[in-house]
């Protein structure tokens, strides 16, 4: 259908619909954590579904209007989206479609925050400020080297506890220690997308961790974001903050030796564009493994615990 027109097809790229792992995952994660502590809410977490993923797009549209009018997107070969680049929306379409999501997910959080309470609003607000000031305003984050950073504290932890703490009302420590492996993973996808445009990004003056500390350095960073992940899991299975059964996420280990592979010998931009698209769904499969196998663990328990 979308094929079959020009305006939504250019729409639905300019969303970047690959990306939007980073947001189902840790919201589906946190529901999951809110089923094991009896404080699942379906309404609360659809409305916390549908704002996050608003700002997500929101923020795709941001980065796609301002790297467009920065000019770091010139030299670039391969990427998401790039509608305006290569003329299928317009500059204030594309601007105009950004605050229109941020608007409507700024407002459905607001009224969340109504429902749950005040620590929502400062991980809204940063999360709003990341969204806007990842690249806007006179010093972007992805232009000084702080769009990983941000990206990690955002769509790991914070994500993770935000969401919820609408359901549930209450602040743990599991759902920010559950968000870490889930942070190395959403920031090993924005940074593929720094090693893939190094190049073009130090032609722009963009000056992303890639660029400032060069491609040696960018390697190490996707590895150790890579395997941060695993090693994290593991020592949060070990130490019981996340059931046993969430080591299923280690299926996923033969793919994240692909990437490694290929994101530490290939400077071809074509072949790094793979290997972000792959890291994106890497992100998205050891999301899925993870919430598959804490829902077995709580299965499990629920029928133990019915059988006494």
């Amino acid at each position: 259908m979308l094929t079959r027109n020009p305006q939504l097809a250019a729409w639905y790229r300019a969303a970047r619909p690959r990306s939007l792992t980073a947001t189902y995952v840790p919201l589906v994660l946190a529901a999951t954590i809110a089923l094991g502590d009896n404080a699942f809410h379906v309404l609360a977490f659809i409305l916390s579904l549908i704002a996050a993923l608003l700002l997500q797009i929101g923020a795709n549209l941001i980065n796609e209007y301002y790297d467009y009018v920065r000019g770091s997107d010139i030299d670039k070969v391969a990427g998401m989206g790039m509608v305006i680049k290569d003329a299928s929306l317009t500059p204030r379409a594309v601007l105009i479609g950004a605050i229109v999501t941020v608007t409507l997910g700024v407002l459905i959080g607001l009224f969340l925050v109504t429902q749950s309470g005040p620590l929502l609003i400062w991980i809204g607000l940063g999360g709003v400020l990341v969204v806007i000031l990842y690249t806007a305003g006179p010093v972007p984050l992805a232009y000084i080297g702080l769009g990983e950073i941000a990206v990690f504290i955002f769509m790991g932890p914070l994500m993770v506890l935000g969401a919820y703490y609408v359901m549930a009302k209450q602040v743990t420590p599991t759902p920010l220690l559950a968000g870490l492996p889930i942070a190395f993973l959403v920031a090993a996808i924005l940074h593929a997308n720094n090693l893939r445009d190094l190049d073009a990004d130090r032609a722009a003056r963009k000056r992303t961790l890639a660029v400032l500390f060069g491609r040696r350095f960018a390697r190490i960073e996707y590895f150790v974001l890579i395997a941060g992940a695993y090693l994290t899991l593991i020592v949060l299975v070990a130490a019981g903050w996340i059931p046993w059964l969430g080591l299923v996420a280690l299926v996923t280990l033969q793919e994240a030796r692909r990437l490694l592979e290929l994101a530490l010998s290939s400077e071809d931009a074509l072949v790094l564009h793979g290997v972000q698209g792959r890291t994106a769904r890497l992100h998205r499969d050891f999301g899925a493994s993870l919430i598959i196998g804490w829902l077995a663990a709580l299965l499990i328990n629920a029928l133990l615990a019915a059988m006494r």
